[in-house]
């Protein structure tokens, strides 16, 4: 193994895990900001997931000591395999604006009303943020807001620790609901960035339906690839079913965003900023793909490897399953009511009830005694919907 990548199987899939999310944050930002220099991190960190690729392949053939043994490395390759095309996605998302494929001004509006937005905010001195370490700070939690880089001056940090300190003047990058982004502009010294008023709703324009699509895809793969690390880690069946037939839902949304930017087309002098859309679509389906194609040893009732849930369920975000204890403080909220993810960073996958699951449950769902809800978000806000749902803390089923 190369020096300095982890020495185990389980290590190496967490970390790839984590990479590969990483990524996709980081490739989204830079399309929002329009920066090349989170772009290059992108490929750099594609650089290390195939590393990481390749001595995990390594190590899974010389584990593979008898037929049983080959059958269940089969499962954990394909895992891998999905991991890789997840950073390829990211990877061809960071192109758009290296290549300059063209970033309408539409998308660019509406990407702050996706389920997970990119961020940045300038530390002030003498704030609350300056001064502080990401650790004590405890953002994820306190807004939902996770950190995903900082740039002092002309130096970056793509992978910030814990440990790591604020100062007045670095500009923290973030990625989380759009409501936490408020809350850290407060705690960074930074002035309040009020919404525009709402025009008049008019009738929407082709690449404004275009965008549209494109807005619900990335909110749809993210929350596949959720329920596909969840129906891996609980050995769900059910959950498999709905990350193939999001796969589905996934494939018909790119015919009909395909069909709105041709039509889009006629009315632009220069069509090839329309590029950038599709170049983003073809990666939201993608990622989709990867999920579907994850879940197929659950789908076939193959043996799950238990590096691969142990490595699941060590990752920087991590997936938890719990349950609503009647007459706990969930028990008739709202999810609203609750701001789960800007109270705790967790965010909701899915909800369970009468063994009917609902995926991407709206802030309007009211949450009843034994519903069982998929989560992910930051170790550190566990113990906080643990006690929401007046549940005590449990490893996986």
């Amino acid at each position: 193994m190369r020096d300095g990548r982890p020495r185990n199987l389980k290590d190496m899939l967490r970390e790839a895990k984590d990479t590969s999310e990483l990524m996709v944050d980081l490739a989204y930002a830079a399309l929002f900001y329009n920066s090349e220099d989170i772009s290059e991190e992108v490929f750099r960190l594609e650089g290390r997931l195939n590393d990481l690729v390749f001595d995990m392949r390594t190590l899974a053939i010389l584990a593979a000591r008898s037929p049983a043994d080959s059958e269940q490395m089969a499962g954990i390759l394909q895992v891998v395999q999905d991991i890789e095309k997840i950073g390829n996605a990211a990877n061809d998302i960071a192109k758009i604006v290296v290549k300059r494929l063209g970033i309408p001004r539409e998308l660019l509006q509406d990407i702050p009303e996706a389920e997970e937005t990119p961020s940045r905010v300038r530390i002030h001195a003498g704030s609350d943020l300056d001064g502080l370490s990401l650790e004590d700070a405890d953002l994820p939690t306190e807004t939902g807001m996770r950190p995903i880089a900082v740039r002092s001056d002309d130096e970056w940090n793509f992978d910030p620790e814990p440990e790591d300190v604020l100062r007045a003047g670095d500009v923290l990058f973030m990625q989380g609901p759009p409501e936490g982004v408020a809350e850290v502009r407060g705690l960074a010294g930074a002035v309040t960035v009020h919404a525009h008023p709402a025009e008049p709703a008019g009738e929407l324009t082709e690449l404004e339906r275009a965008v549209d699509i494109l807005i619900e895809m990335k909110n749809l793969s993210e929350v596949a690839v959720g329920l596909a690390y969840s129906a891996l880690l609980y050995y769900d069946a059910g959950l498999a079913r709905e990350v193939v037939a999001i796969e589905n839902e996934m494939d018909e949304m790119r015919y009909r965003l395909e069909r709105w930017v041709l039509l889009a087309a006629r009315h632009i002098e220069d069509a090839s900023r329309l590029r950038g859309v599709l170049h983003l679509a073809t990666a939201s389906e993608t990622i989709a793909d990867c999920a579907m194609e994850m879940v197929w040893i659950v789908e076939k009732g193959e043996e799950v490897h238990p590096v691969l849930s142990a490595a699941i369920g060590e990752s920087d975000e991590i997936v938890m399953k719990l349950t609503v204890s009647p007459g706990s403080p969930a028990d008739g909220k709202t999810l609203e009511d609750l701001q789960l993810e800007t109270e705790t960073g967790m965010f909701a996958l899915a909800v369970n009830r009468g063994g009917r699951w609902t995926y991407r449950p709206r802030d309007t769902y009211v949450l009843k005694g034994n519903d069982s809800l998929l989560f992910t978000g930051a170790h550190e806000g566990l113990e906080p919907i643990a006690d929401l749902f007046g549940q005590e803390l449990e490893g996986p089923a």
